[in-house]
């Protein structure tokens, strides 16, 4: 079994919480994280139509089943628990009684933060960082190809089969459970459309007319993405400088493998000369941010930063007010156009330092502050 750098975090929460929320893609490692970490805590997984039943018809009497708390899996399949779980909570002082897992973010976190408020904490959790995957892939095209799903490295096959599988149960389950799509081809259509604009400017309209949908259902669409872990967006930084800044977010994926089989790469050697290899490296820079961040809980924010004159940095770091500028660089050999958009920033901004994280191998510290990293040391 591979060691979650979040269990910790998990850990700590249930001290000071009466319940833990672990909500994160589906397959991402929610359960296997949960059960070993809470060994002695009694387990119903709610996607069992028996046990989802008794949950639904009589809350109450299913809750007063675990009356020392347990672990509850995919709690969003039954929303009615949610009131019942808040009674159980305030009568009890015990902190981490119950350790409830999700897979579906909009209907999790709305449920909570109406009946569970200031009684939960919450630990995302999102597949595989780099670091967890260890020796077992140090390969840079596999890693954009087989992303972090524990799946991948345990199925026979990898990620040839399992992604596959996993869009198809995803489009033809989740979907609906979140929204009643009927045309769950469009949709499909839409998902792939997607992964063709990872890391570039979010332009719905445009990605309407392509898919023949109208802006409306587009916005709506993407919302389900959003809420079922599948993509997420990157906004820009809101200080404008004195210039004129974009301010559309742009669009990413939580797992570069997902991307991978979306746009038909078969080979992890597809990946060496792929018109989309700097975007997709781009996507896989920022996640393993995004994950560093969650595993520990810390409490930064992440955005990037283009004005009108085409000036830009990919990746901003917002820390208790510190800003931390990051470029990302597909590129296996260091170039001084690396080093152009952190120049720029740190001039308008007062900033100093920042980091470079490209393909290469090789790490260096500036004169001026600027380190040059590889991934596998994010």
């Amino acid at each position: 079994m591979i060691l979650r750098e979040s269990t910790q975090y998990l850990i700590e929460l249930s001290r000071q919480f009466k319940a833990v929320a672990v909500i994160g893609p589906r397959q991402s490692g929610k359960t296997t994280l949960v059960r070993s970490t809470f060994l002695t805590k009694p387990y119903a997984n709610l996607e069992n139509p028996e046990t989802r039943r008794f949950a639904i018809e009589d809350p109450k009497g299913f809750l007063a089943s675990y009356p020392d708390g347990a672990v509850l899996d995919e709690i969003q399949r039954v929303p009615e628990l949610f009131s019942w779980l808040q009674v159980v909570l305030d009568e009890h002082p015990n902190p981490g009684m119950f350790i409830l897992t999700g897979s579906n973010n909009f209907l999790l976190e709305e449920k909570i933060s109406q009946s569970l408020a200031g009684r939960v904490g919450y630990l995302h959790l999102l597949p595989l960082s780099i670091r967890e995957i260890g020796e077992l892939e140090i390969n840079m095209n596999a890693l954009l190809y087989k992303g972090g799903y524990p799946g991948v490295f345990d199925m026979p096959g990898g990620a040839k089969h399992f992604y596959p599988n996993y869009i198809r149960t995803y489009v033809e389950r989740d979907v609906r459970q979140l929204k009643n799509i009927s045309d769950l081809y469009t949709f499909e259509r839409f998902v792939r459309l997607c992964a063709g604009r990872v890391g570039q400017l979010l332009n719905l309209s445009n990605l309407a007319v392509e898919c023949g949908i109208d802006g409306k259902t587009a916005a709506s669409w993407l919302g389900v993405l959003e809420a079922s872990f599948v993509v997420f967006r990157l906004y820009p930084w809101h200080e404008n400088f004195n210039k004129r800044i974009v301010k559309m977010p742009k669009l990413y994926f939580y797992d570069t493998g997902l991307v991978s089989s979306l746009l038909g790469i078969e080979y992890a050697s597809q990946w060496e000369y792929h018109p989309l290899r700097g975007a997709i490296f781009e996507n896989l820079v920022i996640l393993e941010h995004q994950k560093r961040m969650f595993n520990s809980g810390q409490r930064g924010k992440l955005y990037f930063w283009r004005d009108s004159n085409g000036n830009e940095v990919d990746l901003i770091i917002d820390s208790g007010g510190i800003k931390k500028a990051v470029e990302i660089k597909s590129g296996q050999t260091i170039h001084p156009d690396f080093f152009k958009g952190i120049g720029y920033w740190n001039k308008i901004s007062g900033s100093t330092g920042g980091s470079i994280i490209y393909g290469g191998m090789d790490k260096q510290v500036r004169s001026d502050g600027i380190e040059v990293n590889t991934i596998y040391s994010i």
